[in-house]
């Protein structure tokens, strides 16, 4: 048994070494190889099994490779997988109606990755600044937040608080306002003529697991209706049940002017991302203004319909909330003086240290649980939303090992 151990550990090694001489360095990821995974479980090159509360970042909220997810995949795959926009497919039109339907909007621009919705947005934001709102030519402004994080292209760094995704990058793209999230009257103090639009997600994921203060949402909708710009929802880590409900403005009963969409769209299995908004908004494009070769592909709209109709029918957003309710608990029961604050909704939750959450992360890795830190001092726990009671007390149990 020794050997064997010592020998899946050496092939471990062996693929980081690799991984890492023909691989740019651009992650800092757990030293654990993983080599396949179901459910709320994944397994690494020396068979030690683990629950990840990691998720992919919200990719996985169907929880890891789902037979009917992948079903849909294998049985797409053999058809027809990717005809480009030139021509039209049969299953576009089918998850545009299923996900329109679903987010409570009346169309949908579906793209890959959840940047490219955003740089969807970004765009569809500013040509109704001009063509709507009648703002002068290339003096639209976006609103964003401090602590925000929407990806990692050029221009939506251009947007980014944070030092490191900036550095070196420049020149950036203009037109961007930063403002303190959860400020209302910071906002309310950059507003003009020239503002298009403001970009907030209700939940800062990255940025810390950031729950607003009560009222801050509702607030910024109601300046963008007083003030006459476009208030854009980025719910690419917290929709799809992720925070309890479909959608984590649902707390606030608020549809955004446009809604951003991506990772457990995908199912864990493709990327599938999406900008959705109304008719009159969405038919400012046309042909040629934007778009994607793979965006809407057969392949990817059927796995987004089952993911979909997973995360439906097995009512996890449901699950998350009940769940995430219990493990907030539990989490909030636990008095420890390194911990400042439990914070967040549903299956969300962010634990803040006052110190690095690093090697918290690292104790988990060594006690079954795959969570990883972010800005510096928060660790973030955010597990499948098919995760069940025995899985929290596994959870709970760990935190207070590596605690001891």
């Amino acid at each position: 048994m020794a050997a064997s151990i010592d020998l899946a550990d050496r092939r471990a090694a062996e693929l980081i070494a690799r991984e890492e001489r023909f691989g740019a360095p651009n992650y800092a990821p757990l030293d654990i190889v993983i080599v396949r995974a179901e459910g709320v479980h994944a397994w690494d090159s020396a068979g030690n099994r683990y629950i990840d509360c990691i998720s992919a970042y919200s990719a996985v909220n169907q929880g890891h490779c789902h037979p009917r997810i992948g079903a849909a995949l294998v049985a797409q795959s053999k058809i027809l997988t990717l005809t480009s926009r030139a021509v039209r497919n049969d299953r576009l039109p089918l998850l545009l109606e299923e996900l329109t339907a679903y987010c409570g909007q009346e169309m949908a621009l579906v793209m890959n990755t959840g940047v490219e919705a955003v740089e969807t947005a970004i765009k569809l934001a500013r040509r109704w600044g001009y063509r709507v709102k009648g703002i002068p030519p290339d003096r639209a402004r976006i609103i964003v937040c401090a602590d925000n994080f929407h990806g990692r292209t050029t221009t939506v760094i251009s947007a980014s608080f944070e030092e490191q995704y900036r550095a070196d990058f420049g020149p950036f793209t203009p037109g961007f306002t930063i403002v303190p999230y959860g400020d209302l009257e910071a906002l309310r103090s950059v507003l003009d003529e020239t503002v298009c639009g403001f970009l907030v997600e209700p939940i800062q994921g990255e940025g810390g697991v950031n729950v607003p203060p009560p009222g801050y949402l509702t607030g910024a909708y109601t300046l963008s209706r007083e003030h006459n710009f476009l208030f854009v929802g980025d719910e690419i880590q917290t929709g799809f049940g992720r925070t309890g409900t479909r959608f984590a403005l649902d707390y606030d009963n608020l549809t955004p002017d446009v809604l951003i969409v991506g990772k457990a769209l995908g199912g864990g299995f493709y990327p599938v991302s999406a900008a959705l908004a109304s008719r009159e908004l969405l038919r400012l494009f046309g042909p040629g203004d934007h778009g994607s070769t793979f965006g809407g592909n057969p392949l990817a709209c059927e796995v987004a319909r089952a993911a979909l109709a997973v995360t439906v029918d097995e009512e996890l957003a449901e699950n998350a909330r009940v769940r995430g309710a219990e493990l907030m608990r539990r989490f909030a029961e636990i008095r420890d003086s390194r911990i400042v604050q439990v914070r967040g909704r549903g299956l969300l939750i962010g634990i803040e240290f006052d110190r690095s959450a690093k090697p918290f992360a690292q104790a988990l890795a060594a006690n079954g649980i795959l969570a990883k830190d972010t800005h510096e001092r928060v660790l973030r726990i955010a597990p499948p939303l098919v995760v069940r009671s025995e899985h929290i007390d596994e959870i709970v149990a760990a935190f207070e090992r590596i605690l001891a």
